[in-house]
């Protein structure tokens, strides 16, 4: 059995990654977004999950000083909830702690349960509210934080 790596995204990722935003979100981010997060981005840190050359999930950061804004993340469908997201996760906390960053943000949408119970296993919590942030929905955004992502991945270690 095959297992998936972990690994930095290339641009020969990028038509693969663009399929899971169409298929992940109602308003994907453009291929030529994708691109230039890998190109033209210095404070860009993307990652795919990758089975055999089979792209099953990304996931992106900006690391600015101390801090990761993690971007977005997608998994295909039949890959969700096997640990793929988790991983991700942790893959950029790795990357953005190597590259200086003790706390890392995101946003999520009000209403996607899942994602919050993921972002709460891995040390991440509420503190704030972005109004209407979704603009496809009008939805609003939970501001997480994790202040210590050090703590979190030696957490996954022991």
């Amino acid at each position: 059995m095959s297992e998936i790596v972990y690994r930095e995204m290339t641009l020969g990722d990028i038509e693969q990654v663009y399929a899971i935003e169409c298929a992940s979100f109602t308003q994907p981010w453009s291929v030529e977004s994708l691109i230039g997060e890998v190109v033209e981005n210095d404070v860009a840190y993307y990652i795919v999950a990758d089975l055999n050359g089979r792209i099953v999930g990304y996931a992106g950061e900006w690391v600015m000083y101390d801090e990761a804004h993690m971007t977005n993340i997608a998994v295909i469908p039949e890959f969700r909830r096997q640990g793929v997201a988790t991983n991700l996760i942790l893959s950029l906390m790795r990357g953005a702690h190597r590259k200086g960053a003790s706390r890392m943000t995101l946003e999520v949408r009000e209403f996607n349960f899942g994602a919050q119970a993921l972002y709460a296993s891995l040390g991440f919590t509420k503190v704030g509210v972005r109004k209407k942030y979704y603009s496809d929905t009008g939805e609003n955004a939970f501001i997480l934080w994790n202040d210590d992502i050090h703590a979190t991945l030696q957490d996954r270690i022991n």
